[in-house]
Formats: structure tokens, sequence, C-alpha cells
């Protein structure tokens, strides 16, 4: 099978939907078939080039040149390539492929990541698509796009060609709260660091390391230096291999206002890490609806607060919930992904 992924990067930057992608692509190149991903590039191409996964640049900056020039040169790459499947996972590749499909046979596949945003209702272009939980599908199925398409693939980590093998120990001092998540408001950062001070008010020498970089840094820099803690919370920015984090954390937390299946949470329960989690979206999907980690409600920062102290303060269910973490996790290898979307192609194939 031709198969055509599209995104507008693959820039090793921490994003979801790049990641998922990558480790599809890869996966199904090694599974023999012929994988080709169309993007405006970046540091994931080498990655991509040593599992027989091949990289067409295709600049998709949306201002109206570029859109035009991305226009034609897609159009060309297709009629070259002639895909059997093209796998749209952000907005822009799924009007391309839609807008260019006229005779050609190819089918397509939307994959719908991020259903907070409003334009993820455009994703309905597909022939199928993808939901990454149930929430997600649920969500999508309320906003106008018809249950038969609607196909779920949950997200998975385990087998990732993105680790880094052979990761280097970290000494963090003390009682350690680690998350690692995009420096973003919907990430509940600011949540977590209004609980920080509870916690630390409680628990002697604790420290909370916040692993990841965006757009609203400055906004929680500000708010810890406002914290009476403010020196135990250290931003660590983004690090290309978090798992050193986790493993050294005490409890791991996502404190997340909306996330449709976070690979980050597959990640915590790899390293067995004890997790608290807000139960929201596809949260609790991935956290065995509480068998997994502790989850909480959302933007309660007094609840999430008790539940990182219970933790903390109690060894055994710490020790207990670290067991739980690492139970079921050949559910989410990459290749149960990748054949559970193969399975779609062939579906949409077929009809």
């Amino acid at each position: 099978m031709k198969i055509v992924h599209i995104a507008n990067h693959v820039q090793e930057v921490g994003n979801g939907i790049v990641n998922v992608m990558v480790d599809l692509a890869c996966e199904q190149a090694r599974m023999g078939h012929e994988v080709i991903v169309m993007s405006g590039g970046g540091s994931y191409e080498h990655l991509l080039h040593a599992n027989g996964v091949a990289h067409c640049t295709l600049d998709q900056t949306r201002k109206p040149a570029s859109m035009l020039r991305a226009f034609f040169r897609f159009r060309s790459e297709i009629r070259r390539l002639r895909p059997d499947i093209i796998h749209a996972h952000m907005m822009t590749g799924a009007l391309l492929s839609r807008y260019l499909k006229g005779l050609h046979s190819y089918k397509i596949i939307t994959h719908v990541h991020n259903e907070f945003q409003k334009h993820a209702d455009l994703m309905k272009v597909g022939d199928a698509v993808i939901a990454v939980s149930d929430a997600v599908a649920q969500s999508m199925a309320a906003r106008g796009i018809r249950k038969n398409k609607l196909k779920v693939v949950r997200n998975g980590t385990v087998g990732s060609p993105r680790k880094i093998q052979g990761s280097s120990m970290l000494d963090l001092k003390g009682v350690t709260i680690v998350t690692v998540a995009g420096l973003y408001t919907r990430k509940g950062i600011g949540d977590l660091i209004e609980a920080f001070d509870q916690i630390a008010a409680k628990v002697e020498g604790v420290e909370l390391y916040i692993v990841g970089e965006g757009p609203d840094r400055s906004l929680f820099e500000s708010m810890a230096s406002l914290s009476f803690y403010g020196n135990q919370i250290k931003f660590e920015g983004f690090q290309h291999d978090p798992m050193p984090y986790m493993q050294a954390a005490d409890v791991f937390v996502l404190a997340s206002h909306k996330d449709p299946f976070p690979l980050v949470l597959i990640e915590a329960r790899e390293a067995g890490c004890a997790i608290v989690a807000t139960g929201v979206d596809g949260i609790p999907e991935a956290l065995d609806h509480g068998g997994s980690g502790v989850l909480v409600p959302p933007r309660q920062p007094a609840v999430l607060a008790e539940a990182v102290i219970d933790l903390l303060e109690d060894a055994k269910k710490r020790e207990y919930f670290r067991e739980q973490a690492r139970q079921g996790l050949d559910f989410y290898r990459v290749k149960r992904v990748a054949e559970e979307t193969l399975h779609i192609y062939e579906e949409v194939l077929n009809r």
C-alpha cells in the first residue's frame, strides 16, 4: 500500500500530533508499506529516513502566496506518487486532499487529535475520521460527523522509534513532583502552581519540576515568582528526552483542562510513575478510568493538592499506583496503533 501522511511540520518540539504521525509512518514502513510524509520539514526528517520513510517538503504556511504554492506542489506530487491513502493529521492537509481529489482514486483519512480546536469540524472531509479516544469520537459525532465514518484508535507510545535509548538517570533531590506538558493555559499549569503552595506547606522539601515549553511560560513564571515557595518550582524547558524526569518523580501530575488523549500519560506509565491527572476528555481512558492513576476534577487546585499530598505521604499507596501504571502497557504499542489504522485503510479502499 502507498500511504502519504501530511502535517504542517515534523519538528521535534513535543507536538503530540507530529509525534503520533512520525511513529505511525515509521511503523507502517517497517511493516512493508511505501510511506511518504509531506510537511514543511523539521528535525524528525533524519528519523523518518532512517526508518524507510520518504519526506517531501510542502510549505503549508497560512498565507495566500504560500498556500497557492502548496496547492500546485501538492497536486504535482500526488500525480507523481499516485497514493492509495492520504492520511491528514492537520486541517490544511485535510483541505488540500479534499480540494484536489477530483478523479484521483486515493482515499482520505483524517485524524482528529485536538477536537477542542474550532477547525476540527473540517476534518469531516475524510472518507474515514480517526478519533484518538472515545471522548473525542463522541464530541465529533455531536458536531455532525456521521458515526459510521468515525473510528477510534487510541494513541500508543510503547516501541516508539522516537525513544532515546540508554537514557541517563537523573538525580532529583528531595521529594519531587514532575509535570511534562506544553506551557499552555489549557494544560492546567497554573492550577498545579496554585496547588503546589498547599503541597509545599505540608510536605517538607518538596520541589516541582515543570518540563516543557510554550507561549504561556512567562505567565506561569510570574505566578511562581509570587509564590512563597517559588524557589522550589523549577522550569526545565523542553527536553528531547523527558523520561529521566519521569523516572525520578515521586508523583507525576497532568492537570489539563482539555486533553484528547495525551501521549505523555502512556510515557509516564512506561516510566512507572504514580500519576495524578484530571478526569477530562481522553485522560480517563489513558489511565484505565482510574485504575492506573488517580483522577481528580479539573480547575480545582485544592482537590489536586489533596490527591498529590495523599500519594506523597502514603508510600504503600504510591507504590501501588506505580505498579498499576505498568500494567496493560502491551495495548499501547505503536504496532497496535499501526495495525488498527491499516485496517481502517483497507476498509475504505474496499468499499
